[in-house]
């Protein structure tokens, strides 16, 4: 593992009436959680209410997502009062099992479960995500007159048609990439439509199903038995599990949820949920009960079985023998999970063996006997390990006796590296992608994999072969040995739930000694072992001696140095089954060995966005970016020459349709360069590439293609985003980077 890059966040100056302002609220806060509440960017009183306290937030109502709902709601209305069979599609991940378990239970509230509403989960090892044209001929011969999808069918648009065709209406429920226009369904509710500031921006499928019920509650309120409230515990579950960012109603929703999730022990309203929290030894009352406990789970049951759909009876069934049967069967899928995570990663080390890693930007591996569903896992374990992007696939024969064979898998991404516009530049070779810029799957012929490692290697480096990809840690908080525990703990919980946005607060101790490691194989619910590797250990302070437990996860306890002095950097945790609290071990330094703590040291950040003709004294970002790790590269480049980082940029293209004329006029001149495309279109440079590709297998007299429409649309909302986004998030963002 090539060595990570430590930063510690500076420490600011707290003012005095900000402290006191907190410790109203808090009595018990003090500096740790200040500072902390300060670096995320809380930093006036009149903000520390609504952000600690969700009874002092205003929640956006479900009328936010404007007539869309208003169609939604009367088109569900209507199939209750005609007494229509009402399908709900939803998705294999945890966020799609959450989702499909709101709308069953509360779409059960107006349809009844027995007879006129059912649910479809895609099998993960034989389908893909989203809608499928075969399981639609089945619903409709079934008799399903409605279909409401949850975390999926946004673009699935030849779908969308043939379901028309059979006369089924659609309501689609999602969050992910939207459609070039409008679709033809009965409605559609998409937290991608809001402006990226909006508080509903960030829902995950599970939030904008649950927003679709409270918008039924509210429109017949007379009509459901059950309290909607019931419904958040499962909201949190998904939304923590999917990783998306934790702020606006995302962190209501989460902080609402995990308050009735902590009563699951207690009360067990949910058998299914209080067993799982049981079996990791996690009481539902912190995020990271969800994000390495019950989240994990839900998502091993399509890993190692396929089929997720009994994820949604063990979340809402109220039969606790049966929901025992399920969560035993969900907990051995995921210690079979983990085992086969760390069987694939020691084989893909090896094959790593044979590769120069100098000359490899992009790790690609391929193996015809890994199972499809733990690729996304190691992919992210040697994108982290080795500071890279990686790409894990295997491969089946097609159908058929050609003898062909194709390879599909999962990639993720590596600091700074955009991997879904990595992957759109090579989408000459792919039969399929789709992702985002952190994680992604595709497919390719076999046969292509030669040629497609070279193109994207040789993409890689010309996009950031001018730049070292380290892993970058960056430390919130320095503490000594003694500062841990329950003290401490209470103030880093003042920031939960922590997630995306709004990581878990990383804590330096600048000196310590690693005191009686050992190691031990880590033990499912049966208390049989598993595969998979924990150390635990002491920390010690040389000066006081004081001693601190901790773990370690997936390491043995010789790769501790011993009777060395040290710098660690871990996460405070609380262990319920031990009762006690723990650190757990991220990284650490030996201080034999000389290392360098780089202080993040901010750069002013000037905006100019608004100014038709902005002073550039300093170092200026003229054009709007596309992503954060463009924004943060000009960030960087303006550190290193001690300026200023102006943002001079605007962003107000030229309506659609004029650019789409455009273009059209330019390929029928034979004028296509990916220059003039950057300058007529106003594009940035991996947009142009992808409609070179599309057009480079066309006639310049045929219509151009709707994905070029999409393409344009896409690059807009991005940058659209980058335009508008507030200055206090970019700093907040570029000085914690």
């Amino acid at each position: 593992m090539p060595p990570a890059q430590w930063q510690i966040s500076p420490p600011a100056e707290i003012p005095a009436e900000f402290l006191k302002a907190l410790r109203t609220l808090v009595p018990t806060a003090g500096r740790f959680g200040a500072q902390l509440l300060w670096q995320r960017g809380i930093r006036e009183p009149e903000q520390l209410r609504p952000f600690l306290d969700p009874d002092a937030y205003e929640p956006a109502p479900p009328s936010a997502f404007g007539p869309e709902m208003d169609l939604a709601v009367t088109r569900l209305l209507a199939a209750r009062q005609n007494r229509e069979r009402v399908t709900i599609w939803g998705d294999f991940d945890a966020d799609g099992i959450t989702a499909t378990s709101v709308l069953w239970e509360g779409l059960g509230q107006f349809i009844d479960p027995q007879t006129r509403l059912n649910y479809y989960i895609p099998h993960r090892l034989r389908e893909s995500h989203g809608l499928n044209l075969t399981q639609l001929e089945r619903l409709a011969e079934a008799g399903t007159a409605l279909i409401v999808t949850c975390d999926t069918g946004s673009t699935n648009l030849a779908e969308i048609a043939r379901a028309k065709e059979l006369g089924i209406d659609l309501i689609i429920t999602d969050h992910h990439t939207l459609p070039p226009e409008r679709p033809d369904v009965a409605a559609i509710l998409n937290s991608r439509y809001f402006a990226p500031e909006h508080p509903l921006a960030h829902l995950s499928g599970v939030a904008v199903a649950y927003k679709l019920v409270e918008g039924l509650y509210q429109a017949a309120p007379q009509i459901p038995q059950r309290p909607l409230e019931d419904l958040l515990d499962l909201v949190a579950i998904g939304l923590i599990a999917d990783l998306v960012e934790l702020k606006g109603d995302c962190r209501y929703l989460a902080q609402r949820g995990i308050q009735r999730l902590r009563e699951q022990r207690q009360e067990r309203r949910r058998p299914g949920v209080a067993l799982l929290l049981e079996y990791c030894n996690r009481s539902g009352d912190r995020p990271t009960d969800i994000s390495f406990g019950v989240g994990p789970r839900l998502n091993a049951i399509s890993r190692i079985q396929g089929d997720a759909r009994f994820g949604v009876e063990l979340l809402t069934s109220r039969d606790e023998a049966r929901c025992r049967v399920l969560a035993e069967e969900t907990e051995l899928a995921n210690s079979r999970r983990k085992e086969l995570q760390k069987t694939l990663v020691a084989q893909a080390e090896k094959q790593l063996e044979s590769l120069d890693l100098s000359t490899a930007g992009v790790i690609i591996l391929e193996n015809p006997q890994w199972p499809g569903g733990i690729l996304g896992l190691v992919a992210g374990r040697l994108a982290e390990t080795y500071g890279r992007p990686a790409i894990v696939l295997s491969s089946q024969p097609l159908e058929g006796e050609t003898g062909e064979r194709q390879a599909r898998g999962s990639a993720r991404s590596a600091q700074g590296v955009n991997l879904y516009e990595l992957l759109r530049s090579q989408a000459r070779w792919l039969t399929g992608f789709g992702g985002h810029p952190l994680a992604a799957g595709l497919s390719l012929p076999l046969a292509h994999l030669p040629f497609f490692r070279e193109a994207i290697n040789q993409r890689f480096w010309q996009d950031y072969g001018g730049r070292p990809l380290e892993r970058e840690l960056i430390a919130d908080l320095v503490v000594a040995v003694a500062d841990l525990g329950r003290d401490l703990f209470q103030e880093l919980k003042l920031l939960e739930p922590c997630g995306m946005g709004n990581p878990t607060p990383k804590l330096l101790v600048e000196k310590c000694y690693f005191q009686g490691s050992r190691w031990e194989n880590y033990r499912d619910f049966k208390r049989q072992k598993v595969n998979y590797k924990l150390t635990r250990f002491h920390l010690q302070d040389p000066q006081s001696g004081a001693e601190f437990p901790g773990i370690w996860w997936g390491h043995e306890d010789w790769e501790l140095p011993r009777n060395t002095l040290c710098r660690a950097l871990v996460e405070l945790t609380y262990n319920t089954h031990s009762n006690r609290y723990e650190a757990n071990l991220i990284d650490f330094q030996s201080l034999r060995v000389e290392s360098e703590i780089l202080p993040s040291l901010p750069a002013a950040i000037i905006d100019r966005r608004r100014q038709q003709n902005p002073a550039l004294s300093g170092h200026p970002l003229a054009t709007c970016p596309l992503s954060w790790g463009e924004l943060r590269q000009a960030y960087q480049q303006a550190q290193k020459a001690c300026q200023p980082l102006i943002l001079a940029y605007r962003f107000n293209p030229a309506p659609l349709p004029v650019r789409l004329e455009t273009l059209g006029r330019l390929w029928r001149q034979g004028a296509l360069d990916s220059g003039t495309l950057q300058r007529n279109l106003d594009i940035k440079p991996p947009t142009a590439e992808r409609i070179l590709d599309i057009l480079s297998s066309l006639e310049p007299q045929t219509l151009l293609p709707t994905e070029i429409e999409a393409l344009l649309l896409e690059e807009d909302f991005q940058r659209r985003y980058f335009a508008q986004v507030p200055l206090a998030l970019i700093e907040e963002r570029l000085q914690a980077s």
